[in-house]
């Protein structure tokens, strides 16, 4: 199975982990889009970080609100380890998604500013 090649996975130990400030570093620093997959909610290996990943998920869409980013520039989705047929569908719909919205305006005013 393929996934889209511009797509840049970084690893984490959980989706817990992933906080606003990551995801808007990752937008500011000219990422198009940001998907964070997780285990599914119940099944986390530590226990509750997928939920404390799903509860993040409207403050994050509330901080990219209030820097001018459309929140639909991000999104989380849960996704087992074994599901790969499904971790394909998913990204792959989210690059779309992103192509559909365009390049991320924040890199263009960097680029303009340098």
């Amino acid at each position: 199975m393929q996934y889209p090649s511009n797509l840049r996975i970084i690893r984490v130990m959980c989706s817990g982990m992933v906080g606003p400030d990551l995801v808007v570093r990752a937008l500011s620093k000219g990422a198009d889009g940001v998907i964070v997959l997780g285990c599914h909610l119940g099944e986390c290996h530590y226990l509750e970080g997928n939920y404390r990943a799903n509860a993040r998920g409207d403050v994050i869409n509330a901080v990219l609100e209030s820097c001018g980013i459309d929140p639909a520039r991000f999104r989380a989705k849960w996704v087992s380890s074994a599901e790969a047929p499904k971790f394909v569908e998913v990204v792959t719909e989210f690059i779309q998604d992103i192509k559909n919205l365009g390049p991320n305006p924040l890199k263009e005013m960097k680029a303009k500013a340098a």
